[in-house]
């Protein structure tokens, strides 16, 4: 009888895993499933089903946002920028305020609480990570600061699209809510697209000028902390989904390459949140824990809502 070691068992258990992964995800053909299917199966066997997905899942959903630019315009990019320009300065000062304050108020540690508010109030992860040399965060406090913020994209993602839904949201407002009250970029994307494809758009624009607010963040932090020299960070993909929208006056594409681009980020948008959901696992979830977590649900049950009511009474 020919013994089968352990090894091959495992290998066989995660071909199979993936197997039945992309006949789910051809068949359902939704971001929300794919987002569930990955954290299930992480849960399950409790770490990634494949080494390296974490990777594939950031380079598959900065391809999938590029792709939305050859869809865009630049003038549209600046006239909607323009138009809430006001909103997102209001947004982005009025967080940072409650966020630095409730911090002290819940005695979280001062980098701990720089690192949060500064995560909700602009970009998320990308935020925290420029952020975090140039106040001399500890590691553990970059690490808890970026777990929570994974987790909340990932919970807008499953719960934003429900309640745009229920409340009967226009693309315009559901997009600028996810905008303003949604961490990173891509889960931004990602979250607006679920709803609608004109939602996505404005969701992008407007998330772009909160963005911006990282350059003034830096600077005023580098100063608070004598390190004039800090550098900032502005991810690439960010930068090719400006050119692929600015290529729109001057390149008229032809359809079919429109279509296929439409496909093809659409369906690198469900790997990604695939990859996303497999970055879960128990040790992650155990290891949350006192006053950074209550500081950033906090914050955020705050944020939430005020941005959903004031999208609504004034968009």
């Amino acid at each position: 009888m020919v013994s089968i070691s352990r090894t091959e068992i495992s290998m066989a258990s995660r071909s199979l895993l993936i197997l039945l992964s992309v006949c789910l995800l051809a068949y359902f053909k939704s971001p929300a499933v794919a987002f569930l299917l990955g954290a299930a199966i992480a849960l399950i066997i409790n770490g990634p089903l494949v080494a390296g997905i974490d990777k594939l899942g950031v380079y598959s959903l900065q391809a999938a946002i590029v792709l939305l630019g050859l869809k865009l315009n630049a003038d549209q990019v600046m006239a909607i920028a323009a138009d809430y320009s006001l909103m997102v300065t209001a947004y982005v000062i009025l967080t940072m305020g409650v966020g630095l304050l409730l911090g002290r108020i819940l005695r979280n540690g001062k980098k701990s609480a720089q690192l949060i508010s500064s995560g909700t109030a602009i970009c998320g992860g990308t935020a925290v990570a420029t952020l975090s040399p140039v106040i001399g965060a500890k590691p553990e406090h970059t690490g808890t600061a970026l777990t929570l913020i994974f987790l909340l994209n990932a919970f807008a993602l499953m719960i934003f699209p429900s309640i745009g839904a229920y409340l009967e949201m226009s693309q315009e407002q559901f997009g600028i809510w996810v905008a303003l009250s949604v961490h990173d970029t891509s889960s931004v994307v990602a979250t607006s697209t679920v709803f609608g494809e004109e939602a996505a758009k404005i969701a992008t624009f407007v998330k772009l000028g909160r963005t911006l607010w990282l350059v003034p963040l830096v600077f005023i932090f580098s100063i608070l902390q004598s390190k004039g020299r800090a550098k900032i960070h502005i991810p690439m993909f960010i930068i090719l989904f400006l050119a692929a929208a600015s290529m729109n006056p001057f390149l008229e594409l032809p359809a079919q390459i429109l279509v296929i681009a439409n496909t093809v980020s659409s369906t690198l948008l469900m790997v990604a949140l695939f990859c996303i959901g497999s970055g879960i696992n128990r040790e992650t979830l155990l290891n949350l824990k006192g006053a950074p977590v209550i500081h950033t649900l906090l914050l955020w049950a705050l944020i939430v809502p005020a941005t959903l009511v004031m999208v609504l009474n004034f968009v």
